[in-house]
């Protein structure tokens, strides 16, 4: 234990010290950090397989992949569905009624969370923020105080590429002790930080080391075969977009190859030699062709006498004796109208995103029914939609600790339980949910009725409030006051 004495520290830090409860297995890599050896070296990877050399080319490929028309389509529909704008409610709220706090501190939590969703912007760039989330995979946020006065909570929350920062893990070793079994084992324990810099950590570079407290870190939760890798969820569609792009092109060339009905020319070379005949009719080719060539990088179609064309002419000798000169055409292709194997692999994109496939077809009107008739893929899309929500909300909840000790609203030991009670709304505007929603809100509304005649007998108004229309705290005390100003402003106008 440390001892301070004449405003010096003499002993080892509290940080410093090894955990009081220890174990001999590392903790798992749940969020991709690199494991390195004590004294602060690492080195980088290479990927014999040929997918990705490190993070930093798979996050520079996911965001050449979001560029798409595709690709960017799906994003598009999934980050439209997970946070929603609207002018009057805010995109996500706070819900604090499984917090055992007073109502002052539970006040406190939402001005700070409102606080933080101001320093995000969240309001104006929340979609962006969600977009570069979803497709990098991981989002890195440096959170930024006035070492002066560090009461004042957060100031700025800077976004930083995350091509160019690492998380590090360093064991520690320890004379100490864990019983594993029948053996006795060295007990570890770890050393946690980000690495950034400028160039890409990956690089071999050597960056500048940060506090982990100093980073806001939120990751997509999916991780590579030997869990060393962060993935994002366009990770799955990389085989499905190449093959698209692949097979779109080869469309291409073969309809314009295939399209024009090409000539044959039959040339009556009478009875030259051989050399001259051959001579005579590459003159007669070069008089007459048109070459056409395809630029797969641009997509044009442009002249060219210097290239193999697709649309190439026959021309055939004949030899004295035989018909004469002769031209004749060769029909195109049949079956240039066929896009099946294209839309399969459009198809097999969206969902490898987890999209509905029904979404590809624009042609398809929207059609309003019952929840009963609600597709089965747009209920599972929903789902998805949620867990994306809850892992992106893991951003929120590191924000929202920083802020909250910073101003000394609560106590780290608090803030444990807090976290636990806490969660994050997230506006709606899916329309099955609310189809859902309302066919939910129905029946509830009906099994009050025929729960209302037990009131006050077997069940309280408060727990048919609570267990039967699943009205939280915040709504009850809502809905109280407005029943109450709605009193006082019947017996306003009576007396009046």
């Amino acid at each position: 234990m440390a001892i301070e004495l004449f405003g010096f520290q003499i002993g080892r830090k509290e940080d410093d010290l090894p955990p009081t409860v220890q174990s001999f297995a590392p903790p798992p890599n749940t969020d991709g950090a690199l494991n390195v050896t004590e004294g602060g070296a690492f080195g980088t990877t290479v990927d014999l397989d040929g997918a990705a050399k490190n993070e930093a080319a798979l996050i520079t490929r996911y965001r050449e992949m979001s560029q798409q028309s595709e690709c960017d389509k799906a994003i598009d529909d999934v980050c439209n569905e997970a946070i929603i704008f609207d002018e009057t409610d805010g995109t996500v709220d706070v819900i604090l009624d499984g917090v055992n706090q007073p109502t002052s501190i539970k006040k406190r939590i939402r001005e700070e969370f409102n606080e933080v969703l101001d320093l995000l912007n969240f309001k104006n760039h929340g979609y962006d923020v969600f977009r570069n989330w979803y497709v990098d995979g991981r989002i890195y946020y440096h959170i930024m105080i006035d070492t002066k006065s560090p009461r004042d909570g957060i100031k700025e929350l800077r976004y930083i590429d995350p091509r160019k920062i690492k998380k590090m893990r360093v064991e520690k070793k320890d004379k100490n002790t864990a019983q594993a079994g029948n053996n006795q084992v060295s007990a570890k324990h770890y050393d946690e930080y980000f690495v950034y810099s400028s160039r890409g950590v990956n690089a071999g570079n050597q960056g500048v080391k940060i506090a982990i407290d100093s980073i806001a870190f939120s990751h997509s939760g999916m991780m590579d075969e030997r869990n060393s890798m962060v993935l994002s969820h366009l990770n799955k569609a990389i085989k499905p977009m190449n093959q698209l792009r692949m097979l779109e092109d080869a469309t291409v060339i073969y309809r314009l190859a295939r399209a024009p009905e090409r000539r044959i020319f039959y040339i009556d070379v009478g009875n030259l030699p051989k050399a001259k005949a051959e001579q005579y009719l590459r003159d007669m080719m070069v008089k007459h062709k048109n070459k056409l060539v395809y630029d797969a990088n641009s997509g044009e179609v442009r002249d060219s006498r210097k290239h193999l064309t697709m649309l190439e002419d026959y021309w055939l000798p004949r030899r004295e004796g035989s018909s004469g000169t002769e031209i004749s055409t060769l029909p195109g292709g049949q079956n240039l109208g066929e896009m099946d194997d294209v839309e399969y692999f459009r198809r097999k994109l969206y969902e490898s995103l987890n999209v509905p496939v029904s979404r590809l077809e624009s042609e398809n009107q929207f059609n309003i029914g019952r929840a009963s008739e609600i597709n089965r893929d747009e209920l599972k899309f929903s789902k998805f939609i949620s867990r994306l929500r809850s892992r992106f909300a893991e951003l929120f909840y590191i924000l929202l600790e920083k802020q909250l000790l910073l101003k000394g609203v609560i106590t780290k030991d608090e803030w444990a339980q807090v976290k636990r009670g806490l969660r994050f709304d997230f506006l709606e505007d899916n329309h099955f949910a609310e189809l859902k929603s309302s066919e939910i809100l129905r029946e509830r509304l009906s099994l009050v009725q025929d729960v209302d005649q037990f009131a006050g007998k077997y069940y309280s108004q408060d727990w048919i409030r609570k267990n039967v229309l699943m009205q939280s705290e915040q709504e009850i005390k809502e809905i109280d006051d407005q029943i109450a100003q709605e009193d006082n402003g019947e017996d306003d106008d009576t007396d009046f």
